[in-house]
C-alpha cells in the first residue's frame, strides 16, 4: 500500500516546452495542509518522505537590514551624583533613640488597660476599706487602751496582700501565656529594661494605691474613736500602719512579679506565692512541737507575713515595729529579681 505522497512521486513528469511569448508571472503557491501521519505508519514521529514537486520561483522581496541603533549617552558627572529627582529617602516619622521613659510608658499603657488589673485593684481595695471600716464600726473605744486606733486596718490587709500578689504574677506571665512577650522584647530588644520598666510601674501603682486605702483606714478609725479612755497612737504608729504595711504588700507583689518571670506560668507563680504567704504561718505550729526544732519555728513564725504586718501596726507592745521584717523581705525581693534578671537574658521566649 503507498500512500498519496508516494504515488505522486511515482508519476512521470510530462515534458516542457518552452514558453511562447513575453514572460508571466508565476502563480501563488496554494496553501499547504498541515502534515498528517500515514495510517500505515506506526511511529507518529517518522518523517514524511519527501515530495519532488515542480520548482516554481517566486519573486524576491528584498528587506533592507536592521540598522544599528545609536547608543544612549549617559549623563555627565561624578559617579556619587544622583540622577535628577532621585535622593535618599527620608522618613516622616522623626527618628530618635528610646530610653527607659519610653519603656515605663509602654508598660503603664499596657497594665492600665488591662482589665485583670483593674479588678485585681478595686477588690483590693475594697477589701482594705471594707473590712477596716467595718471593725472601726463594729467597735467601741474602751477596745482601744492598750492598742492603737489604726488597728482596723491590719484586717483588711490581711486579704488584700493576696490580690497583690496575685496582680504582680500576671503582670509577667499574661504576656508569656499569650505570646505577647514576643512583641515586648522586639520592640524593646534591652530584656532588663522591659524587667525595670514592668518592676518600676507595677511597684509604684500598688503601693500608692495600697497606702492611700491604708490612710484612709487609718484617719477614718482615729475619727471614730477619740476620747479620754483613747490612747492616741503616735507618729510611728501612724508611719508604719499607712506607709510600712503598704510597702510590705508592695514587696510582696513585686517579689510575685519576680517569680513569676523566673518561672513563666501564672498557675505555678501564683502557688509559688501562696505557699510563701501561708506556710511560715502554718508550720511553726508542727516545728514547736519537738525541741530541736522550736527555733526555726518560733524563728519562722516572727518573719510570717502576718506577723510582719501586726509588728508594723504595733498591735502587741512585745513585738518590734516591724521594719526588720520589712528589710529580711527586701534583701529576698532583690534576690529574686537578680535572679529573674539573669534568666530573662539567658533564656529565649
Amino acid at each position: 500500500m503507498t500512500t498519496p505522497y508516494q504515488q505522486q512521486s511515482q508519476a512521470p513528469v510530462p515534458p516542457q516546452s518552452p514558453p511562447q511569448g513575453p514572460p508571466q508571472a508565476a502563480p501563488p503557491m496554494p496553501p499547504q495542509a498541515p502534515h498528517q501521519t500515514a495510517p500505515h505508519q506506526t511511529n507518529p514521529y517518522q518523517a514524511a518522505p519527501h515530495h519532488h514537486a515542480p520548482h516554481h520561483s517566486a519573486p524576491h522581496h528584498h528587506t533592507q537590514p536592521p540598522q544599528p541603533q545609536p547608543h544612549q549617552q549617559m549623563p555627565s558627572g561624578p559617579p556619587s551624583q544622583p540622577y535628577a529627582g532621585v535622593g535618599p529617602y527620608t522618613s516622616p516619622i522623626p527618628v530618635r533613640r528610646t530610653s527607659l521613659g519610653n519603656a515605663l510608658a509602654s508598660e503603664w499603657t499596657k497594665i492600665k488597660s488591662v482589665r485583670s488589673t483593674i479588678w485585681t485593684l478595686s477588690v483590693m481595695v475594697a477589701l482594705v476599706i471594707g473590712i477596716g471600716l467595718l471593725v472601726a464600726a463594729t467597735t467601741a473605744d474602751s477596745d482601744y487602751d492598750t492598742v492603737p486606733t489604726t488597728l482596723p486596718g491590719f484586717f483588711g490587709t490581711l486579704l488584700g496582700q493576696l490580690c497583690v500578689v496575685t496582680l504582680g504574677v500576671l503582670v509577667i506571665t499574661s504576656e508569656y501565656s499569650t505570646g505577647m512577650i514576643r512583641t515586648t522584647l522586639t520592640a524593646c530588644p534591652q530584656r532588663s529594661r522591659v524587667l525595670t520598666a514592668k518592676a518600676l510601674v507595677f511597684f509604684t501603682l500598688s503601693f500608692t494605691i495600697t497606702t492611700v486605702a491604708l490612710v484612709l483606714v487609718a484617719y477614718a478609725s482615729m475619727g471614730m474613736h477619740s476620747g479620754p479612755a483613747v490612747a492616741e497612737p503616735t507618729g510611728d504608729q501612724i508611719l508604719g500602719a499607712t506607709v510600712g504595711a503598704g510597702l510590705y504588700v508592695s514587696l510582696l507583689g513585686l517579689l510575685s512579679l519576680a517569680v513569676g518571670a523566673i518561672l513563666r506560668h501564672s498557675a505555678g507563680a501564683i502557688t509559688t506565692m501562696l505557699g510563701v504567704v501561708l506556710l511560715p504561718s502554718i508550720l511553726p505550729a508542727f516545728l514547736m512541737m519537738s525541741d530541736s526544732l522550736r527555733d526555726l519555728g518560733s524563728k519562722m513564725l516572727e518573719y510570717s507575713s502576718p506577723q510582719s504586718l501586726a509588728s508594723l501596726f504595733q498591735i502587741d507592745d512585745g513585738l518590734n515595729n516591724g521594719w526588720p521584717q520589712l528589710s529580711v523581705l527586701a534583701g529576698i525581693t532583690a534576690a529574686a529579681m537578680i535572679a529573674a534578671y539573669a534568666l530573662l537574658e539567658k533564656r529565649d521566649v
